[in-house]
């Protein structure tokens, strides 16, 4: 009898494409596994298995006990945007095969008027993909920065009718820096006329703190009924050569205030899936280097440290 979370993640893969029968846990060998589960769902973003091919991304993934993949479909991705008809459902197929789930994907989306955003929705719905997250948004010089929000909450309403119609999740990610989203009001703005049921946000919880330092708590408020997927890592200040820069660090190393964040998403009743970013220094994996210069045994330790971390941390809030 096979008895690893790898075998369950797989024997669910594959039941979920028609391979084989699922009944549910009354099989007994569903049974013996039932005590694997973690108990939040966490992917790992493919951006830093890129050294991998698809089904050996799946495997690694599964192996080291994520419930899936969050797969990078975007230029220099996992799967080019061009190719996205012919070559996402093979990816998915391979993924599976290695024994993940691939209920996410990251793009660069952002209009219903660029054929290829269309092609990337529809054939990741058509896949059984569940969420999908946006390119960021920039903010246009020849208007102001309220008409530039208006617009594009006008093209996050088209993506939402898109959505409704294909079967699938728009995110937009809050994020750092000067593009639409550090905010936690310029995410509200955006999403005020889509359909809440299929276009919220990916909610970071990283660069939640980064850009709103206390006030995060405030943010999550707002936004908490629009979160569908949660990001998780971590991050310090740290003076460099006289400046204070931002350095990423493994989940629980840092400033992030999980204990508090996790509390809250239980408060509101939250337990969206998350997608496990490691953004620290790993040889290149944690740019998405397609060849890294650390042994690979070096990143799957720090996905499972990071992901054991996350667990630990959960239960305990």
């Amino acid at each position: 009898m096979m008895k690893t979370r790898r075998d369950f993640v797989k024997l669910t893969a594959l039941a979920a494409i028609g391979t084989i029968p699922f009944n549910g846990m009354s099989n007994p060998l569903f049974r013996s596994l039932s005590e694997l589960k973690t108990d939040l769902d966490v992917s790992i973003f493919s951006k830093h298995l890129q050294f991998l091919d698809y089904e050996s991304t799946g495997s690694m993934a599964a192996e080291m006990g994520f419930s899936g993949v969050d797969l990078t479909v975007r230029p220099k991705g996992h799967v080019e945007p061009k190719n996205v008809i012919e070559i996402l459902p093979k990816a998915i197929q391979a993924i599976q095969k290695g024994g993940s789930l691939c209920k996410m994907i990251t793009t660069s989306i952002e209009s219903i008027s660029n054929p290829l955003d269309v092609d990337i929705i529809k054939t990741a719905a058509q896949e059984n993909v569940e969420f999908y997250r946006t390119n960021w948004f920039g903010y246009k010089e020849e208007i102001s920065m309220q008409e530039s929000l208006i617009g594009y909450a006008e093209e996050v309403r088209k993506l939402g009718e898109l959505n409704k119609e294909a079967g699938i999740i728009g995110c937009y990610q809050n994020h750092v820096g000067v593009h639409v989203g550090a905010s936690f009001w310029e995410i509200k703005k955006i999403l005020e006329t889509v359909d809440p049921k299929y276009f919220g946000t990916q909610y970071d919880i990283r660069h939640a703190a980064v850009e709103g330092g206390i006030s995060w708590k405030n943010g999550l408020r707002l936004l908490q009924s629009h979160i569908k997927v949660i990001v998780l890592k971590d991050y310090l200040w740290k003076q460099i050569n006289g400046t204070w820069k931002l350095v990423n660090v493994p989940i629980g190393e840092g400033m992030v205030d999980f204990d508090t964040y996790f509390k809250l998403l239980k408060k509101y009743g939250l337990k969206p899936p998350v997608s496990l970013h490691l953004e620290y220094d790993l040889g290149g994996a944690e740019k998405g280097n397609r060849t890294i210069s650390v042994d690979k045994k070096v990143v799957y330790d720090a996905m499972k440290k990071d992901l054991k971390a996350i667990n630990i941390l959960w239960k305990k809030a």
